[in-house]
């Protein structure tokens, strides 16, 4: 680099606060949440977890060395929801085969939409079949294992539900109630959970009802290994005053995660009061909390125990009542043929895992599987989720808060040999990053496949949108902070011909701003410097807003705040064109060959820097640049980010670009869009 070039660039760099640049660290895991077997992947599954996911983990792959992320995700391929989804369609005759058939067929359709989106994922697995099914029941029978000999399992015996038609007991989706937890606004309560994730025992569900018989089931006693849940209410109150000091946890996630860690209570509708005051004296100790305005009151207890034996009595007495969210032991096991077997522990047999635990340790299993294929050493994994050198990031949906933002963590914790810490040290389990995102809303109405309101499928947005159309717009969604709308023109019946399409909004800044600015800087050198940029200074200003952007995209990146890169990405893709536009148009009037190389210098500096910081979001547009460009992978380094395009090149004077045909685009419209 000629070196008065290289001062005026320090001295510009010494203009911007680089000292406060955000810390990321050696090694890096990404997960994307595991989409259930029973179903190809909907507009969630792509829209709310795994572009947000894929973005971040390519743009860690720049930041940290591709060599240093390892992105993983799988099919969730147990559970009573595809079993008992399994059972309608072969019922129904709509599919053949076993139920490992139909997972696998499932899995295979989720992985093609992945590759769609060009979901850039180091290996999505499968938790019932393959090598990684395989390594899944060995993490899985170490975790329990690990947890019981630590001293964190409790074996409960409890009520489950049995249809007498069918001489059956029930799991999960096969009954079907409302949800007991008070405020709850789920439309359907399963065996021991809604479908917006609240825990609650079986016998608290109310107006119960088998799906097999459509009949009341009773209840039955079944003994399960529990995980004492409960007993880390004091370490998930320091975890999260820990939270609370780090600048990238999203707000609402600590929100979530506090309402379960209020001590346990018991709604009681007004009018009931009278029936409660006639079995004071058999009730454990609480304090009676008025709602003021609302129509219930609370029963606060000491303990959960407590609140049980009162729910017990209040049931009795056929008093309405409600729990509240509060923290209870988190089962493990179930009597659900279709899962990961578990081993016998104290002469209990015949046991599977539940859905849920086996699924939070899945990532862990595929990073496993991942380095096996690499021919790495059995505790490989380790130095990615056991060191303080690597951090986990996982990305998922805000009704999973609590699995992963309160059950996790505590099983997490629990595998520490010594004196429980929210703070692992070398070699323990390390706790990791959360991310969640709202719901997306389609049509404004929460969009659910299960649901009544039915959305496209991933899939089916593909025949009117790009991949990277699509990705950008839901990356500008701003789900962390709440529920957005998805409206898609197509799928919109009241929208009018005239109307815009609000999907685009994001995708014709690559379309038609940076696509426009990219072509002309390849035609403008082509026709008149004979495909070679002009060497020569940077302006001052170019070079000082690319670094504004550079370190602002890069905080922005570390607290995930992708709805904002997407706005600071619009201003500064928008002034790149602008400067073009202004100034070539003055260049072309006068014939000025010299201010024409200046623009064209200035605006392969910016289209340089554009580029490296959309390559996570839109990967096919960009990389064709780097193509065209003619230069090899080290242009997207962040160690290098700072340097111009020039440095990229052996010699500048003599590097020539790609020959960009007439008419050929680098960010493509989807041909439905094109007139």
């Amino acid at each position: 680099m000629n070196k008065d070039i290289e001062n005026k660039i320090n001295t510009i760099k010494e203009s911007i606060d680089i000292s406060n640049r955000p810390k990321f660290p050696k090694r890096a895991v990404v997960t994307a949440g595991m989409p259930y077997g029973n179903k190809e992947l909907h507009l969630g599954h792509i829209g709310g977890v795994f572009t947000h996911a894929d973005t971040f983990a390519r743009f860690l792959r720049d930041r940290i060395g591709k060599e240093n992320v390892i992105f993983v995700s799988g099919t969730d391929c147990y559970g009573s929801p595809i079993s008992e989804h399994y059972r309608q369609l072969v019922s129904s005759e709509e599919f053949e085969g076993t139920i490992n058939d139909f997972v696998q067929y499932n899995y295979k359709r989720q992985k093609e939409v992945l590759n769609l989106y060009n979901i850039d994922i180091n290996l999505f697995a499968a938790s019932s079949f393959g090598h990684s099914s395989e390594i899944h029941r060995e993490v899985s029978n170490e975790f329990i294992q690990k947890l019981y000999s630590n001293g964190h399992l409790a074996k409960i015996t409890t009520s489950q539900f049995y249809d007498t038609d069918l001489n059956v007991f029930l799991n999960g989706r096969q009954v079907v109630g409302q949800c007991p937890i008070e405020g709850c606004s789920s439309e359907k309560g399963y065996a021991d959970e809604c479908s917006l994730g609240h825990q609650y025992m079986p016998v608290d569900l109310i107006n119960p009802k088998s799906t097999l018989s459509g009949k009341k089931p009773e209840m039955r006693d079944v003994t399960n290994w529990y995980f004492k849940l409960d007993s880390f209410h004091n370490l998930l109150e320091k975890w999260v005053e820990y939270l609370e000091g780090i600048p990238n946890c999203r707000p609402s996630l600590i929100r979530t995660i506090k309402e379960f860690l209020k001590p346990p209570v018991i709604y009681v509708k007004k009018d009931q009061l009278d029936l409660l005051n006639s079995i004071q004296d058999k009730l454990p100790k609480y304090t009676l909390q008025d709602e003021n305005k609302k129509s219930s009151f609370m029963m606060v207890f000491d303990d959960l125990e407590k609140r049980d034996k009162a729910c017990l009595l209040l049931a009795e007495k056929s008093i309405r009542f409600r729990t509240g969210k509060t923290l209870v032991p988190f089962r493990l096991t179930g009597n659900i043929e279709w899962g990961v077997p578990t081993p016998s522990i104290e002469g209990i047999d015949n046991l599977t895992f539940w859905v849920w635990p086996e699924s939070l340790w899945a990532p862990i299993s595929f990073t496993k599987t991942y380095l096996d294929q690499l021919n790495n050493q059995n505790d490989a994994w380790k130095e990615w989720w056991c060191s303080l050198d690597s951090e986990v990031y996982q990305f998922i949906g805000e009704d999973n808060i609590y699995f992963y933002g309160l059950a996790e963590m505590a099983m997490f914790m629990a595998t520490q040999d010594k004196e429980l810490t929210i703070h692992p040290s070398e070699g323990q389990l390390q706790l990791p990053n959360l991310i969640s995102n709202s719901h997306i809303l389609f049509l404004d109405k929460k969009a659910s496949s299960s649901g009544k309101v039915k959305p496209p499928t991933a899939r089916e947005l593909l025949d009117y949108y790009t991949a990277e159309q699509l990705r950008s717009h839901f990356l500008g969604l701003s789900l962390g902070i709440r529920s957005a709308s998805f409206q898609p023109k197509p799928f919109n019946p009241k929208a009018l011909e005239k109307d815009s399409d609000p999907v685009l909004k994001e995708g014709n800044l690559l379309t038609n701003v940076l696509n426009r600015v990219a072509r002309s800087c390849f035609y403008t050198v082509q026709q008149y410097y004979n495909g070679r940029i002009p060497v020569g200074n940077i302006s001052d200003e170019v070079l000082y807003e690319s670094y504004q952007t550079i370190l602002e995209f890069e905080k922005l990146m570390y607290k995930y705040e992708f709805h904002t890169i997407m706005n600071l990405m619009d201003t500064y893709i928008r002034n790149i064109n602008k400067g073009w536009v202004k100034n070539m148009k003055v260049a072309d009037e006068n014939e000025d060959s010299k201010l024409r190389s200046q623009v064209l210098i200035d605006a392969f500096h910016g289209l340089r820097t554009a580029t490296v910081l959309m390559h996570s979001i839109a990967p096919e547009g960009t990389e064709m640049i780097r193509e065209y460009l003619n230069l090899d992978e080290k242009f997207w380094n962040w160690n290098r980010i700072f340097q111009t395009i020039y440095d990229f090149m052996d010699n500048p004077q003599e590097h020539s670009l790609k020959f960009l045909e007439p008419r050929v685009d680098f960010f493509k419209k989807h041909p439905s869009q094109i007139v």
